[in-house]
């Protein structure tokens, strides 16, 4: 039920950049991204988040903004994590195999990097007819901490999402989500926090977009009892804050739902 060295796990200390996008241009969202962190970046931290396809914006144009894993992208994340002394993380449009995905990238320090490939593809914009959709749950460690990655869509699936055992002590969403559904945004992260017993962290972008869609943010990170930790509307903003591994403890045990979850198995 818990991690029996939990009382060696420190806080988690997350950065968060609820950015404004330029619509597919990858060398000014770059640029953007590491003025604001070089200006906004006062404290160690532990893991920097950044939006869903955060180089480009929520774009189906693949063919022509797709990277190689060795490309320019991947490169300046690999530079930003061994500046910051921080993982990185956050999703690209990436071309492998002669397949797009909607990646997310889970860049440490050492330029070593593990990623996620977006299962669930917005079909509504036609995300399905461009990108390949991935097959694997990643739950990535971070001093201790076991976190689970996930990529917009992905957040109305709690199947997909569900924690058993548990496996994960934070659920990690970037997203790419419009204004005009943020009320499910808003109900949905609570519900997969407080079902799931952990940490939801998810970071959202601002701005409208290259079709007209206006983006409102609302990123926000709740803990496991369904309280706010973090929260921001409208803005861009940069934020770190702290969470706490003995409070989520403390919640499964007082509140041990998890022990009762129904088994199963989910088929591809």
């Amino acid at each position: 039920m818990e991690n029996p060295n939990y009382l060696k796990i420190n806080n988690l200390k997350i950065t968060i950049f609820q950015a404004y996008l330029f619509w597919e241009n990858i060398d000014k969202n770059l640029q953007n991204i590491s003025l604001r962190l070089s200006s906004g970046v006062k404290e160690k931290t532990d893991l920097i988040v950044l939006p869903e396809m955060f180089n480009t914006g929520f774009s189906m144009n693949a063919k022509e903004l797709a990277e190689e894993m060795d490309g320019k992208t991947m490169t300046w994340m690999a530079d930003s994590a061994a500046r910051y002394d921080c993982v990185v993380t956050g999703s690209l449009i990436i071309k492998e195999n002669n397949n797009y995905y909607n990646r997310m990238i889970w860049m440490l320090p050492t330029g070593e990097y593990q990623h996620y490939d977006k299962r669930h593809l917005f079909g509504m914009g036609e995300e399905d007819k461009t990108y390949t959709s991935g097959q694997d749950k990643i739950v990535v460690e971070l001093k201790g901490w076991k976190i689970r990655l996930a990529v917009c869509y992905d957040l109305r699936f709690p199947v997909w999402l569900r924690n058993n055992d548990p496996s994960y002590d934070v659920l990690l969403i970037v997203a790419s989500w419009p204004d005009k559904r943020i009320p499910h945004w808003k109900a949905l992260i609570p519900a997969r926090a407080i079902e799931n017993q952990s940490y939801v962290v998810a970071v959202n972008r601002v701005g409208h977009d290259g079709k007209e869609v206006y983006h409102s943010g609302h990123s926000m990170c709740i803990d496991a009892f369904g309280n706010t930790v973090y929260y921001k509307p409208e803005d861009e903003d940069l934020y770190t804050f702290s969470i706490n591994y003995d409070d989520l403890i403390k919640i499964r045990r007082d509140f041990p739902f998890l022990k009762d979850a129904d088994q199963f198995k989910l088929i591809n």
